[in-house]
């Protein structure tokens, strides 16, 4: 299974969890298996169409998935995604 990390932001809605092994064969079904898990994450990383809020940022195995195939990138067992959470302030 991939294993996702979690950002620090996120860690409260899921139990405390760093990361995660989930059953996923693209990041969609990650975030889906993830917010299936642990249902508090889901308001505060899905929008109400059910795609990922836009200050999250995806990677799977170092690389952006905005660079692969977006959310749609396929996944395989070993695979290591990073869930960061955009800082804003000033």
């Amino acid at each position: 299974m991939p294993t996702l990390r979690i950002p620090a932001a996120l860690k409260y809605y899921v139990e405390n969890q760093s990361e995660t092994d989930l059953p996923a064969s693209s990041v969609t079904e990650l975030l889906a298996a993830l917010a299936a898990r642990y249902p508090s994450v889901k308001f505060h990383l899905l929008g109400s169409d059910g795609k990922l809020r836009r200050h999250f940022t995806v990677f799977v195995n170092g690389e952006n998935i905005r660079e692969l195939n977006g959310l749609e990138t396929a996944l395989k067992p070993e695979d290591k995604v990073i869930l960061l959470a955009s800082a804003a302030g000033g």
